[in-house]
């Protein structure tokens, strides 16, 4: 079974770990874009254009499915990525985690990139799934780019800038961009530890295996096959990668070759 995620940068990283702690026999391809990063500022146009490229880069490795393991891509490029393709390989979006946190009652704050946040997309989540929940969006200007550089200083000023913003009251917190996953322990103490947090990593995975008829098996004999593509060159894990817990899990389990 080989699994390949894509993403501007690494927070692909997530939702590959937790692919790897599902189906740790699973080979790995992680696609990302370091030359064209951030795609957040880009037009929708220009995002789709360079998911395609992440995408096909990862799919000439022939994976039995591809998760689109970032928020921006998600909303601007599935469409155009299912086109190309599916059937053949099946591709998996990224939504915020808007439903099962509202699930539990609120106020619910969502953590997101000031381009989604108050979007016409997440607005719509939110009237969708969040139902009478009451919903605080918070813009994370930043905080993306400081999670895929490791800097350690910008990641601090960010996550209380957001927190600040953050109501008091809150019972859950939606991580609405990949990236804030990797630092989801400080965001926990930043908000409070009585305060759930909700990504999309773990169901993204789940997801995967779904679409193309497999269980989860964490016992299986893990596989030695990580791929990794920076804008379609194949390489190693980043450093910066190697600075989050899922980037260390991925680097120890899967040696790169």
């Amino acid at each position: 079974m080989k699994i390949a995620l894509m993403d501007s940068g690494i927070g692909l990283l997530a939702a590959a770990a937790a692919v790897r702690r599902l189906r740790p026999d699973a080979d790995l391809v992680l696609s990302s874009d370091p030359d064209g990063m951030p795609w957040g500022p880009r037009t929708p146009d220009d995002v789709a254009r360079r998911a395609l490229a992440a995408a096909r880069a990862a799919a000439l490795h022939r994976p039995d499915a591809l998760i689109v393991a970032c928020n921006t891509a998600s909303v601007h490029a599935l469409p155009t990525l299912r086109a190309e393709l599916e059937p053949g390989i099946p591709v998996i979006g990224t939504v915020p985690a808007i439903k099962p946190a509202s699930a539990g009652g609120g106020p619910v704050a969502i953590w997101a990139t000031p381009a989604t946040t108050g979007s016409p997309y997440q607005r719509g989540l939110i009237r969708d799934f969040a139902g009478s929940v009451a919903v605080t969006e918070v813009p994370c200007p930043g905080l993306a780019d400081a999670v895929q550089w490791a800097d350690e200083s910008a990641i601090d000023a960010a996550v209380a800038a957001a927190a600040a913003l953050t109501p008091s009251d809150v019972r859950a917190v939606v991580l609405g961009c990949t990236h804030y996953e990797l630092v989801a322990d400080r965001i926990r103490a930043a908000v409070g530890h009585s305060v759930a947090l909700h990504g999309s990593a773990g169901a993204v995975a789940a997801q995967a295996l779904r679409r193309i008829g497999e269980q989860p098996a964490p016992d299986a004999a893990p596989s030695n096959r990580l791929t990794v593509l920076l804008s379609g060159r194949e390489s190693t894990l980043p450093e910066q990668a190697l600075s989050y817990l899922e980037g260390g899990l991925l680097e120890a389990v899967s040696p790169a070759h």
